[in-house]
């Protein structure tokens, strides 16, 4: 008995291991191809103003489209209950008032997880290219960039990461640490349920 909890124990701590150097190698990446849409990642909203979190992201997705990296943006995520306005059209919303044109923006509003709202980006986008993966550039926090190019492409994407560098997460080394460890825990839930994390 011992030597089977000994067993779990030391199976624990590997995987814990292994998705931590997984995420924190990801923080580091920042892929810029030419894309056929930046897909910016939900995060709060407060009565239609985006959270520190949402709106550091929203930035960096701005500053991607200006640069031409994709004619396109797709904002992601639903509301909580009680809400009046959606991340998603929050964030399109905070992005028209910062020179990204109506035309140029899509808005998946239906989404409460990071698979919801790339499945969602993708019966959105579906139409769009059908002869090839859709290459698209996903705009999160650098500790969400794994888990998100992960579930991106195993949903067919062609998926490249850029996450912000002005998120408060990142400024603060105790929060920081408690959303990678966040991050082990929910990439374990979407590979035991292969889409639902």
């Amino acid at each position: 008995m011992r030597r089977v909890v000994i067993g779990i124990l030391l199976a624990v701590l590997a995987y814990f291991a292994v998705t931590t150097l997984l995420v924190v190698v990801w923080m580091g990446r920042d892929q810029r191809p030419h894309a056929d849409a930046i897909v910016v990642l939900g995060a709060a909203q407060y009565n239609g103003r985006p959270s520190a979190i949402y709106e550091a992201r929203l930035q960096h997705a701005v500053d991607l489209y200006s640069s031409g990296v994709a004619r396109l943006v797709v904002f992601t995520g639903g509301k909580e209950p009680g809400d009046r306005f959606t991340e998603g059209g929050s964030g399109a919303h905070w992005a028209e008032l910062h020179g990204v044109p109506a035309s140029a923006t899509v808005i998946e509003d239906q989404s409460r997880t990071t698979y919801q709202n790339l499945s969602g980006t993708k019966r959105l986008l579906q139409s769009r290219v059908r002869d090839r993966p859709m290459h698209i550039v996903v705009v999160s926090d650098p500790y969400h960039m794994y888990r998100a190019i992960t579930q991106a492409r195993g949903l067919g994407f062609k998926a490249y990461a850029s996450p912000t560098r002005t998120s408060p997460v990142s400024a603060s080394r105790l929060k920081l640490t408690e959303a990678v460890l966040r991050e082990d825990i929910a990439l374990g839930g979407y590979l035991l349920t292969r889409g639902h994390a």
